[in-house]
């Protein structure tokens, strides 16, 4: 069944706005279904503002009971858990308009033994790998997609849909372009993704570009390219994503039941994300759907870690670096688009900026892999910094944690195949298991399993 998106059956209808605005308070609002990425007076980025009075209009009792309601059912588009809350997403969208894969309501893991090994009683890992193209980006791509098929059905000239991407961004924007019928570009640092990230978007038949240069290289050229308005830009410095992106507070808030952690600890790389998760929380401490913040951490590879360098000078100042070759090659970004916004975050969220090495990373996600997980690097680093937090002290054993697992662990797969047979370079892997290879001689494979059971057999 579709509905007014900005109503239940039977209520009076209220109607809800949002629109772009300067990140540095410049004049001027713009439209959503306006080809714009930056403020035309200071050049800085934009975001998505909300009529937060009108909002206001539902109390938080009647926001949490309508978002209950809608959350994983089968109403066109709400059973999404991105568009089940639309209303403080993208209410400029028409329900006929928007593309859908069912995002959202991804597993919030209980890692009990880790966490118990780790000295901590309550650790929880937000699964957003667990998305129909295997990563978080979906959140966000779902919006612009959509508004990109309203703003062509209004007859505007929108040829294709562009990326840079670092394999996941790419991934999504291809597989959401198929469901839409919309062309799409995408521009891939060559040998510097995984072959699982860089067949996705070949096999959903886009055009892809695989250049001999890092994920700021490509950026630079595709936010050339973009200039021509009939070419729309897919990455994060268009916010339409984040206002996706920032559904992982409410899906958090929602399976907490209203209750909100202590700390949320992100893979930082283009720094979207990060920013995402704070303005979530933000809106729904406004309309009194929480009341509380938690703390925010930013983490990063040591080897692309402008935003940590930042933080260690107070946030005075912040360099764009050149960032080095890391195993989380997601996050491999030496100039970050969404630096300003994650700042401003992490200031008002008491927030906390740490790094991982590649040798820490690695072997943090063994851990978590050992205890049933099944991490992606770039969670590595975020359960690295959470490590390293808690043995700080600056995380308590009794502080609700929760890590923000980005990307599907089997996108990764050479990563986990070289960690176990120990080739991964400056890497000491401490959960190194290997297969026991034998003949098919029923009298040697029980032999070799009662003497693994005793111990008496090391792998």
């Amino acid at each position: 069944m579709r509905e007014n998106g900005s109503h239940k059956s039977g209520e009076v209808a209220l109607e809800f706005d949002a629109w772009f605005q300067c990140i540095n308070g410049c004049s001027g609002r713009y439209e959503l279904n306006e080809v714009i990425y930056n403020c035309p007076h200071c050049g800085d980025l934009l975001e998505v503002t909300h009529d937060m009075e009108r909002l206001k209009k539902r109390s938080a009792a009647e926001w949490k009971s309508l978002f209950d309601e809608r959350y994983r059912r089968h109403d066109w588009p709400y059973g999404s858990s991105v568009w089940g809350k639309k209303e403080l997403v993208c209410p400029n969208v028409d329900n006929d308009n928007i593309v859908s894969t069912y995002e959202g309501g991804s597993n919030l893991f209980w890692a009990e033994r880790l966490g118990k090994q780790l000295g901590l009683e309550e650790l929880w890992v937000k699964q957003c790998g667990m998305a129909h193209s295997g990563s978080f980006k979906d959140l966000g791509m779902t919006v612009l997609v959509s508004m990109v098929k309203q703003m062509r059905t209004e007859g505007k000239d929108i040829k294709a849909v562009a990326c840079a991407s670092t394999g996941d961004t790419s991934a999504s924007l291809a597989a959401y372009c198929a469901v839409a019928g919309i062309p799409a570009i995408v521009f891939l640092p060559r040998n510097k993704i995984s072959m699982t990230q860089l067949i996705q978007p070949i096999t959903h038949g886009v055009m892809t570009f695989s250049l001999d240069t890092d994920f700021d290289g490509c950026m630079r050229i595709v936010k050339s390219i973009c200039q021509e308005k009939e070419i729309y830009l897919a990455n994060s410095m268009n916010s339409l994503r984040l206002e996706g992106q920032k559904t992982i507070s409410f899906e958090l808030t929602q399976q907490f039941d209203q209750e909100v952690p202590d700390f949320i600890i992100v893979p930082g790389g283009n720094l979207g994300n990060v920013s995402a998760i704070g303005k979530g929380y933000e809106m729904m401490y406004e309309l009194g759907i929480i009341n509380k913040l938690p703390r925010l951490v930013c983490a990063q590879a040591e080897r692309a870690n402008p935003l940590v360098r930042s933080f260690k000078r107070g946030f005075k100042s912040f360099k764009s670096i050149q960032a080095r070759k890391t195993l989380a090659s997601a996050i491999q970004i030496g100039a970050p688009v969404s630096v300003k916004k994650a700042i401003r975050a992490l200031q008002k969220f008491d927030g906390i900026v740490e790094e991982a090495t590649e040798n820490e990373l690695a072997n943090a996600a063994g851990r978590a892999n050992k205890t049933g997980l099944l991490c992606c690097p770039h969670t590595g680093v975020a359960l690295a910094v959470m490590e390293k937090l808690l043995k700080r002290g600056e995380i308590k054993k009794n502080d609700r944690v929760v890590v923000i697992s980005t990307a599907n662990g089997l996108k990764f797969t050479d990563f986990l195949v070289k960690y176990h047979s120990n080739t991964l370079r400056g890497v000491e892997p401490e959960c190194l298991f290997k297969p026991y290879e034998l003949p098919a001689d029923e009298t040697r494979i029980r032999q070799t399993i009662n003497e693994a059971l005793n111990g008496n057999l090391t792998v």
